[in-house]
């Protein structure tokens, strides 16, 4: 089994690998769906591939896009220059820049996109005839559905989301942000409208005589578009009003195992060192467990739960019939009983220097965090880099030392507890 987790930066890709990821997965400038937020550029990309490999792990380069004709001659290109690089795969959407890498690189391996929205066996089997060797199954399958894929295309290798934000679309394939200010999701400049903040309007109109679920017409206004009104439709499904919680299916790898995939994928190339970090730290150890017939630890919820979150689900993995199971147990993300206190830089015997993230004061609980653990203690004491002491330190401001009660581990985070002063 595989922790595959996000790099969005040569510096979150070192923090990935340190809590316990076996690959990460890293993005081609203006190629792959994070065009906007993506610092791998010149050679910071191949330096990257090479410290992954001396970790004795691999690096996926993700080129997803579905290219334009005006796009095609410099994707080609760009393929060419990174496949130099030594990645372990692309991963890849579009079937004709497919059909390209296959015949020009055909020593790197082609991970078929979660954006081709591989949704049933037939299309398992003709990737896999195609030289496809390994699919990111989109999100909306049931365990049920996954393991009919694998019974059926036992040779091909399965991925899946196990964790982080849910598109209101299949996979990537939705208009809105490139309705409302011309930035395509597809193009890797997203503004994730569906998460934007609405409030409903009542609308004057006529009801439908096939179906009538509300006493009138509704409409959206968005919080900054005041007076704009979008129609909310409803049907006998259910009503649209876009922005699911976040996905979580860290209490299911077990059967997601069985069911046959083999590599776990968290989502967030774009979110906090913090989140990322205690993410892939929770995933790490479910899986261990898992590997050595532990039962699932319901504490890793909890350890889950303090990074910023939506609420959680496990979407369409559990059918129907069996969501009874399920668990909503985490917080809200107002509910979040920790927030980031910030990135520990530096450290000398008894303090370590943190970056400051959020505001931190004398008597707040805090928590240090780092790949083997963790451990609380009351901040007691904070200087300036200068030596001069301080009571409060904001974010944003650069760093302070904090005097630690315990031991301070490469790559160790601060974590403040909520309401603790």
């Amino acid at each position: 089994m595989e922790l595959l987790s996000p790099a969005g930066s040569p510096e979150k890709l070192k923090y990935a690998l340190a809590y316990g990821a076996d690959a990460v997965y890293a993005g081609i400038p203006k190629f792959s769906l994070r065009a906007k937020e993506n610092p791998f550029k010149d050679n910071l990309l191949k330096e990257a591939i090479d410290y992954t490999h001396k970790m004795g792990k691999k690096l996926y380069v993700t080129a997803n896009i579905l290219p334009p004709n005006r796009k095609i001659e410099s994707f080609k290109k760009s393929l060419a220059q990174h496949a130099e690089m030594g990645p372990d795969a692309f991963i890849m959407a579009d079937p004709g820049m497919i059909q390209f890498a296959l015949k020009e690189f055909p020593e790197i391996p082609i991970h078929l996109s979660v954006q081709t929205n591989t949704i049933n066996w037939p299309s398992v089997e003709f990737w896999y005839n195609l030289g496809v060797e390994r699919i990111i199954l989109s999100r909306e399958l049931t365990l049920e559905e996954i393991t009919d894929m694998h019974t059926r295309v036992p040779g091909m290798e399965l991925e899946a989301f196990v964790h982080g934000a849910i598109c209101i679309a299949y996979s990537g394939r939705c208009l809105l942000s490139n309705y409302f200010n011309h930035r395509d999701a597809n193009q890797g400049t997203c503004t994730n409208s569906c998460r934007w903040e609405y409030d409903v309007h009542e609308e004057k109109g006529n009801e439908t005589e096939e179906y009538q679920p509300l006493k009138g017409n509704y409409a959206i206004e968005e919080k900054q578009r005041d007076g704009e009104l979008m129609p909310v439709e409803e049907d006998e499904h259910g009503t649209y009003i876009m922005n699911s919680k976040d996905l979580r299916a860290i209490e299911f790898l077990g059967p997601m195992k069985k069911a046959g995939i083999m590599s776990f994928k968290i989502e967030g190339r774009s979110k906090s060192i913090y989140y990322l970090s205690l993410v892939t730290r929770a995933y790490r150890r479910a899986l261990d467990d898992l590997e050595e017939n532990r039962d699932f630890n319901p504490g890793l919820i909890a350890e889950i739960g303090k990074t910023a979150n939506r609420g959680f689900t496990s979407a369409f993995l559990i059918s129907a019939a069996n969501r009874d199971t399920e668990r909503f147990d985490s917080p809200q993300e107002t509910d979040q009983p920790q927030i980031f206190g910030g990135q520990v830089v530096n450290e000398r015997p008894g303090w370590m220097e943190v970056d400051v993230r959020n505001r931190m004061e004398l008597g707040d609980e805090a928590e240090c965090l780092s790949p083997s653990g963790q451990y609380k203690f009351k901040i007691k004491a904070m200087e300036k880099v200068s030596g001069e002491s301080i009571s409060i330190a904001h974010g944003g401001n650069g760093t302070v030392w904090v005097q630690a009660d315990g031991p301070v581990e490469p790559y160790a985070l601060l974590s403040l507890l909520k309401n603790s002063s």
